[in-house]
């Protein structure tokens, strides 16, 4: 029995030995071959090079103006182991402000001026965070409505539709009704049932942000008397907004020749994070900055957006101020007049 138990001992403490004799030679390092070794670094090299400047650039919604021009940007701008820009879709212009400042990988994004103001409480001094590198375009604001409406004030808890949660008119238009006072039924749906709706007499309003012409209101055909109400630029609106106007060049069947009914705009920016100066991150949408605006001629040529006609590099941006290597390039005395488009 106990040369039994002694023979059971040594056949475990074998086994035992055995299994762990395996464990680390699994564990040890299997010899690299010089193939698979080239393979590597190569592999390595190539990682290094995508990354090295890759920026972030968070654009909007896949159906809007702002990512297309994301993507036109990472068109020209983009140049082999030199820049590769990143177009981001996102849920619009208040998430790509959330995005610019929480979220790792993007570096700049397309926003809406006034969109910071969602942030002045919870991120204090949020001018200081974020730069501003050019002004694309401004995005006019259309408040048009039924013919009985004849005034802002007549507007009050009427409907009143913003488009869908996510769209420019979805938050700037609530937000520019607040600071004009006026208090109405709000509603959030496709723009193109509200304007149906509207023709039936269901709902007053409709409140469009972007950048005019509208093809709904130049294409449309309207009963007279259905308008755009003015809305004069004053100090209420000086931190975020620009002054502009809707005329006949715009809206022929809609603005009786040589009238003009004013509005505001709001500035849709190219932004950026404010890095700090020298870091990895600063330099990356430095090189953004050389590639972008020495080619903005090409943004602007047939098969771009209509929309880069219109920038002007040295348009100012309210309450922001420009990224530093933004503000150099255009010092440069070669800079001259490129990127100015008016």
């Amino acid at each position: 029995m106990r040369m039994s138990l002694i023979k059971l001992s040594s056949t475990i403490a074998v086994a035992v030995l055995g299994l762990q004799l395996a464990a680390n030679a699994q564990s040890l390092p299997t010899r690299e071959t010089p193939a698979a070794a080239a393979t590597r670094k190569a592999d390595t090299a190539a990682k290094e090079r995508i990354n090295a400047w890759t920026v972030g650039l968070a654009g909007g919604l896949i159906e809007g103006a702002p990512l297309r021009l994301a993507a036109e940007i990472a068109r020209v701008a983009n140049e082999e182991d030199k820049l590769h820009v990143l177009p981001i879709v996102t849920r619009g212009a208040t998430e790509n402000v959330n995005s610019l400042l929480y979220l790792r990988g993007v570096d700049a994004a397309i926003i809406n001026t006034d969109a910071l103001e969602e942030y002045k409480a919870q991120v204090p001094f949020i001018e200081r965070r974020i730069v501003y590198v050019l002004s694309l375009f401004p995005s006019e604001l259309h408040i048009f409505v039924r013919p009985e409406i004849r005034s802002l004030e007549d507007l009050k808890g009427k409907k009143v539709n913003f488009n869908t949660q996510g769209t420019a008119a979805a938050y700037s238009g609530p937000l520019i009704f607040s600071r004009l006072g006026l208090n109405v039924e709000k509603m959030f749906i496709p723009h193109q049932v509200a304007l149906e709706q509207m023709k039936r007499g269901e709902i007053s309003a409709v409140v469009f942000v972007t950048s005019k012409p509208v093809d709904a209101f130049l294409k449309g055909r309207w009963d007279p008397g259905f308008k755009f109400l003015a809305v004069e630029y004053d100090a209420k609106f000086e931190d975020y907004y620009l002054p502009s106007s809707i005329d006949t060049t715009d809206y022929p069947s809609l603005v009786p020749k040589g009238e003009r009914v004013a509005t505001i705009a709001v500035p849709t920016i190219l932004a950026a994070y404010n890095w700090p100066q020298q870091s990895d991150r600063y330099r990356r949408v430095a090189r953004l900055v050389d590639h972008l605006f020495s080619r903005l001629d090409r943004l602007q040529s047939p098969g771009f957006d209509p929309k880069w006609k219109e920038v002007n590099l040295r348009a100012r941006v309210p309450s922001l101020e420009r990224f530093r290597p933004a503000q150099e390039w255009l010092d440069r005395p070669q800079a001259g007049t490129a990127g100015l488009s008016q």
